[in-house]
């Protein structure tokens, strides 16, 4: 309970420090959004003026930022600049597609490369070992934004397999169909991320089992004459599984900023969107609530790992 309450407490404080960056960060940002406004010949000062006082712009930073994180605290985000529509709302309604996206992502890569990473070990220097070898060099060194654009080209263009973008097709659909319509336009997405983040977490995996198979242990093990179903599930899995937790925790905030460029090529109304299109804005409301909230799920996120490693490992139990 009292280790809870500390993660708890730690989530406070990070989103604190993170909200106190990101507010001078984006304040000191040149431009604004009344920027354009403001080189209106049509637009005078007074309405502007008018204008930022209506969306409290008019204050000093630090009186806008305690406004700010009273109103988060209940859970209240603001107004979006440019639609006038509620923040919270607007983010609820794109997370779902997001959060969805990475936690396929996220749960593919973990079982593929687990797959292939113990796989190239225990091929160690044969042909098997060598061709994963190059398929996590070739993704490792992959911009997503390329494959993406690759992705498009032949799926879609060419083969004609898939949507080029968009969430759902012109043809309005309903229950389950609307599900699998989604499904079919997420899959080249949802496949540019699986493949991106193989490279490393194959390499890793690979490297790891390797200081497993050389271990004292492992000998002593074989040596008892274990099968090799024994002692993938007695010796290197129960030493592989904590590092990799630790790492997929550390790579939550890439997958969720790698959808940023994702959502914008393929034209997915998620999250990435949003912030890509409210940063061009300015639309503070809007960057802030989706930082905050990503911030959120990041640490939350990792709180999940640190629990499934304390499970994992009797070490951190003690």
């Amino acid at each position: 309970m009292a280790t809870i309450l500390k993660k708890l407490l730690y989530i406070i404080f990070m989103l604190l420090l993170i909200s106190i960056i990101s507010f001078l960060a984006i304040h000191s940002a040149p431009n604004s959004f009344f920027g354009a406004g403001e080189l209106n010949p049509n637009m005078t000062k007074e309405a502007i003026e008018k204008l930022k006082a209506v969306y409290g712009l008019d204050k000093s930073l630090s009186q806008q930022y305690i406004e700010w994180v009273q109103n988060i605290f209940l859970l209240n985000f603001g107004v979006s600049f440019v639609s006038g529509g509620d923040v919270a709302d607007e983010i609820l309604k794109r997370l779902p597609v997001t959060l969805s996206m990475n936690l396929i992502s996220l749960v593919a890569v973990f079982i593929i490369s687990l797959y292939l990473g113990i796989k190239a070990a225990l091929s160690y220097e044969k042909k098997s070992d060598y061709i994963i070898r190059q398929v996590a060099l070739v993704s490792f060194s992959m911009p997503s934004f390329y494959l993406a654009l690759l992705f498009i080209i032949f799926f879609a263009l060419n083969l004609d397999l898939f949507p080029i973008a968009g969430l759902h097709s012109v043809e309005a659909k309903e229950g389950v169909a609307n599900y699998l319509d989604m499904a079919w336009h997420l899959t080249l997405p949802i496949s540019v991320m699986i493949f991106v983040g193989l490279g490393s977490m194959i390499i890793y995996i690979r490297s790891l089992t390797l200081e497993i198979l050389k271990s004292d242990y492992y000998y002593f093990a074989r040596s008892r004459g274990l099968s090799k179903t024994e002692l993938l599930r007695y010796y290197i899995l129960p030493n592989l599984l904590p590092p990799i937790v630790t790492l997929l925790g550390l790579s939550l905030p890439g997958l969720i900023g790698g959808s940023v460029i994702l959502e914008s090529i393929f034209g997915i109304e998620g999250m990435g969107q949003l912030f890509f299109m409210s940063a061009l804005s300015r639309d503070y409301p809007i960057i802030m609530g989706t930082l905050i909230i990503t911030a959120f799920l990041t640490l939350v996120g990792n709180m999940i790992a640190d629990f499934i490693l304390w499970r994992l490992n009797p070490y951190v139990r003690r």
